[in-house]
């Protein structure tokens, strides 16, 4: 997108305060401001969400079918995982305060809080990034196509997806009633077992991961007889930040 701007006009925006542009609130702790050209009108091919998190908690799964995204820890630290879908792995990536991940185009990812007060910033090269979350993927496909189409007890599918009727964005839910601790488990997973780590280092590259999600793993048989993997972006409800 171009904008053709009269740089002399009264109009022209050239800073914003991101704290009076609320774009989701879990709680005191847990929120997500945004910033974007209906904000600063000279930003064009530029915007971005300023994030904050406590231990645990997620930026839920998503992509964005629009832009790449830049996620840099200002404090605190996370862990941000995507999926890469040339090699079908996995990735995780702890970051600390100086620390960047670069997640290209139509990615799957997401991000868990490793500590409190962490503070990320999502720079995207997008006017506005879309997205499509996994909340929504989940609560608007009817359980029977999920339980059809991956052989699933489609009762189970019903019960356990009930409690998801609304999008999510900052999980679990502030309403969850499970005491479960698996998003900070997960994060303490992540950040000490470097075999499916590629961990930022300052002035040295990343090694290579062993692969954790594969297509021809053992456990994900390879069918010679079917053509290469195609991948598509699904028509999904999109999000707007």
């Amino acid at each position: 997108m171009t904008l053709y701007l009269d740089y002399t006009s009264p109009t022209t925006q050239f800073t914003y305060d991101l704290s009076n542009n609320l774009l989701f609130r879990k709680d005191a702790h847990n929120y997500i401001n945004e910033l974007s050209y209906k904000q600063v009108n000279t930003l064009q091919n530029l915007s971005l969400l300023d994030i904050f998190l406590s231990t645990g908690n997620v930026v839920e799964p998503h992509y964005h079918q629009n832009a790449s995204e830049l996620v840099y820890c200002i404090s605190g630290s996370a862990v941000v995982s995507l999926i890469n879908p040339f090699t079908n792995e996995l990735l995780h990536f702890p970051i600390q305060p100086g620390q960047v991940v670069n997640i290209p185009q139509g990615w799957w990812h997401y991000e868990i809080a490793s500590v409190d007060n962490t503070h990320l910033l999502a720079i995207f090269d997008a006017p506005i990034p879309e997205t499509i979350l996994g909340s929504d993927i989940l609560r608007l496909t009817p359980p029977n196509v999920l339980a059809h189409t991956y052989c699933l007890n489609e009762a189970k599918v019903v019960d356990t997806l009930a409690p998801l009727t609304n999008t999510v964005l900052i999980g679990p839910p502030s309403n969850c009633h499970n005491k479960s601790t698996g998003g900070a488990q997960a994060a303490h997973h992540h950040t000490h077992h470097p075999r499916h780590i590629q961990q930022a280092q300052p002035g040295h590259p990343a090694q290579q991961p062993s692969p954790s999600y594969q297509q021809n793993s053992p456990d994900i048989p390879h069918n010679p007889h079917y053509p290469q993997q195609q991948y598509y972006v699904p028509q999904y409800p999109t999000y707007h930040y």
